[in-house]
């Protein structure tokens, strides 16, 4: 470790040798090939520089605030401090971890436990379940510009939630997976792994929120989805950090064939939040739905880096990102489509629309594509517009003031992709996180 040491606070942060070698103690139990991985990534990210203005994956981003200082390692917490009643909608079953140590569990449903399905923490799946873990934990490569922060995550990964689906099982009831921030400074990174056999279906909901009252925060999260051939997954993240927080979260699908996998994500918390989403159809038939809602007021900044790519002949992906913004609110969105020779057949679409609430507000939109296939249907686009004043009149004169009816203008802006919840108590748990932020 003391190569690692000769690295300037500046490129490394509060995430030090020493930090990384206490935290290596902790969990030293864990499997020998995870630690040695745990090594590498730490090198990795104490080697690599910082971001820079020239990058064109931070294109438009604000670097200075990403500084990595003042943060430490989350510390444990009261049981008493986090309630059942946190963690929304019930389902198939419940895992609460609150600065990575597990606070309450709502036990897997004993129909699916019989099936065969495991729902359990990260920790006790590398021990228990290793031969299931290690093919897919973080097996996809950082290709949207945050290596250096996709590295701190692997290394300082101490749990997390494991969802494992047989083949030929449905889960017909959502999995609920809560990661709860605790304490003023506290760095947490939270990670959940889905691995989904031949012909399985599954829903799972993360939840990321920080105590009452919380200042600043870093959150370093990730999530794989793996769907084998026939799998469907929907999956759905909920991010509502503290204001003060700076995020980042990175996730990772892979769709095998005549897969159908449906990603929503909701951003609303966070001072500062890069979300990056990587998606691969690996195989004849796959398809991947990735969708996005953001509510950002005040000055907030939402970066958002997409990437699909289609590997195989026959695949689908269709890509919806939509903003809201309010005051002196900032989003970015850069995401790219690309059809790899042999994919021919490939039906790929991608949008970002923003909603300007405010004149002070700032949307950003890079979408693209790359294409070296020549029997293809894709295409992208964005668009940025205000609401329009005819709406507001109208709900103004019926007496409903001007931020209820911003909210009202929101929703309706938003409800192609709420439409997409099922799930009833879901799609109520994140319009109520939407309809906070007119509250604040």
């Amino acid at each position: 470790m003391a190569s690692l040491t000769s690295h300037s606070a500046t490129t490394v942060g509060a995430f030090t040798a020493e930090v990384f070698a206490a935290h290596l103690a902790r969990v030293q139990h864990l499997p020998a090939w995870w630690l040695d991985r745990k090594r590498t990534a730490y090198a990795r990210f104490a080697a690599l520089p910082f971001p820079k203005r020239t990058d064109e994956g931070w294109r438009f981003s604000h670097l200075s605030g990403l500084s990595l200082d003042g943060y430490q390692l989350a510390a444990p917490i009261n049981h008493q401090q986090v309630t059942k009643q946190d963690l929304g909608a019930p389902g198939a079953g419940t895992l609460l971890l609150a600065n990575h140590q597990v606070v309450y569990a709502e036990p897997l449903a004993a129909k699916f436990a019989q099936q065969g399905v495991i729902f359990t923490t990260l920790q006790e799946a590398l021990l228990k379940h290793s031969d299931l873990v290690r093919p897919h934990l973080l097996a996809q490569p950082s290709k949207l510009g945050s290596e250096k922060f996709v590295a701190l995550h692997e290394a300082f990964l101490e749990n997390g939630a494991f969802i494992y689906v047989p083949r030929n099982v449905t889960v017909d009831l959502p999995l609920g997976v809560f990661h709860y921030a605790s304490g003023t400074g506290t760095a947490l990174f939270p990670h959940t792994l889905v691995v989904a056999e031949e012909n399985a279906k599954v829903t799972i909901a993360d939840f990321f929120r920080s105590s009452t009252g919380a200042g600043a925060q870093f959150a370093c999260g990730g999530n794989d989805l793996y769907a084998g051939h026939g799998a469907q997954v929907t999956y759905l993240a909920m991010q509502d950090w503290s204001r003060e927080t700076l995020s980042f979260q990175f996730n990772a699908t892979v769709a095998r064939r005549d897969t159908r996998v449906l990603s929503i994500n909701l951003h609303a918390g966070a001072r500062q939040a890069r979300h990056e989403s990587f998606s691969q159809l690996q195989a004849p038939g796959a398809h991947s739905e990735m969708l996005a809602l953001t509510i950002a007021h005040g000055t907030q900044e939402f970066d958002q880096r997409t990437l699909q790519i289609h590997q195989a002949p026959n695949t689908s992906s269709n890509l919806l990102y939509k903003n809201a913004l309010l005051d002196q609110a900032k989003t970015i969105f850069s995401g790219l489509i690309v059809v790899d020779p042999d994919a021919q057949k490939t039906d790929a679409y991608q949008s970002n629309r923003n909603l300007m609430l405010s004149d002070e507000a700032e949307a950003n939109s890079l979408p693209g594509l790359e294409i070296q296939a020549n029997d293809v249907r894709c295409t992208h686009g964005a668009t940025s517009a205000r609401i329009d004043a005819e709406q507001e009149f109208y709900l103004e004169s019926r007496g409903i003031n001007p931020t209820q009816a911003q909210e009202l203008l929101v929703f309706g802006f938003f409800e192609e992709v709420l439409g997409k919840i099922e799930n009833s108590q879901l799609h109520d748990s994140l319009a109520e996180i939407i309809r906070e932020k007119f509250k604040a």
